[in-house]
Order: structure tokens, then C-alpha cells, then sequence
């Protein structure tokens, strides 16, 4: 089975790319859903995270407040390399089980694995191809201000990132998110053509 990364920066489309891959019959995974599942009340991830940033970090319920957390992070790089060394393993790991798990079950050439930070992380390696998601930088701030972002948090955000048009330039696809939604589709048929060869 080809393991394929889909890759890009903050507010480039991915959701929309891997859940168009997902209805047409691709097995998926999202490393943001997976790292959710790390920060959840009682896991050793958020034992870890609080144990580094206090017990002021956690939501009613014992799970990390992602947004406390993001306020400190996205400010510190420092704070953000230690909650990455916390989270990131964790998140492979469980990616690694999530694959096995696809060529046990078997069916599908390939499966495709979100993950924003494949190329920060150094585990582009770790694919047989890469799709990245590009669109401009304004499209992306504007994106992430419609979604409650300030311009700090969205200009945070973009800051502590690669830039999309690196990553675009490093993978082995692309597919542009700032035309329409059929267009967008269109790119993922003819990937998904390409990947199934």
C-alpha cells in the first residue's frame, strides 16, 4: 500500500483536500484529530504537557485547553518545541498503528495521512509521495481571521510554519486551493488517478 502525505500550510485547503480523497474511497487519517486524542483527560501526553505547563492549562473536563495552550506556544518558540517533543512522537505512533491498521484491513492502494508539519518534523521520508496544499498568504490570513483568529494569532500561526510555497515545492504534488471548489476537486481526481498507477 503507497502511503501518501498531504501536506500544506495553516488554512491551505487540507480539511477540504483529505475529506474529498475520503468520499472517493481512500482511507484517510488526520494527525490534528490524532494529536486531539493525545491531549484528552488521563493520556500520558497531557500528563506530560501539564507536568511542562502547569494545571492552569487544562479545560473543566481534564483535557488540554487547546487555545490556553496556543496563547503560550505560539508565542514562545521554545514552549513550542517542548510541546511538540511531547506530542509529536505520540501523534507517529499512532499514524504508524492507523496505516497497519489500512493494510490489514486491505482494499485500498493507497492511504493518505494529514499532516500540516511533515516537513518541520523531518518525516516526509517516512511517504512514498507527498501532496501539499497551496494558496496565497493573504487567502490564508483571511481564512484564519474568518475563523475568530486576531491578525496576531493568524500572523503567530503563519510565522511558526513553512511557508506553503516551500512545501509545495518539495512535494510531489500540488493541488491549488485558491480557484474554486470544482476546480479543487478536479486536482484531486487527477492525483488520485496519477497515485493509483
Amino acid at each position: 500500500m503507497k502511503r501518501v502525505a498531504l501536506t500544506g500550510g495553516i488554512a491551505t485547503g487540507k480539511s477540504y483536500v483529505l475529506e474529498r480523497f475520503r468520499r472517493l474511497g481512500v482511507p484517510c487519517l488526520d494527525a490534528d484529530e490524532l494529536a486531539r486524542g493525545v491531549t484528552e483527560a488521563g493520556t500520558e501526553g497531557t500528563r506530560a504537557i501539564v507536568e511542562r505547563f502547569g494545571p492552569g492549562i487544562l479545560d473543566t473536563d481534564g483535557s488540554v485547553d487547546r487555545r490556553k495552550l496556543a496563547t503560550i506556544v505560539f508565542a514562545d518558540a521554545a514552549a513550542r518545541r517542548d510541546l511538540e517533543a511531547i506530542v509529536h512522537p505520540a501523534v507517529y505512533r499512532a499514524i504508524t498503528a492507523g496505516l497497519r491498521g489500512f493494510e490489514l484491513v486491505g482494499g485500498s492502494p493507497l492511504a493518505i495521512v494529514d499532516i500540516p508539519l511533515l516537513y518541520e518534523t523531518g518525516r516526509h521520508a517516512d511517504f512514498d509521495r507527498v501532496i501539499a496544499t497551496v494558496c496565497p498568504r493573504p487567502m490564508q490570513l483571511a481564512r484564519l481571521l474568518k475563523r475568530g483568529m486576531t491578525e496576531l494569532e493568524a500572523d503567530q500561526r503563519l510565522a511558526a510554519q513553512m511557508p506553503a510555497d516551500e512545501k509545495a515545492a518539495r512535494a510531489d504534488f500540488v493541488i491549488r486551493t485558491d480557484g474554486t471548489f470544482a476546480q479543487t476537486d478536479a486536482g484531486v481526481e487527477e492525483i488520485l488517478g496519477n497515485l493509483a498507477i
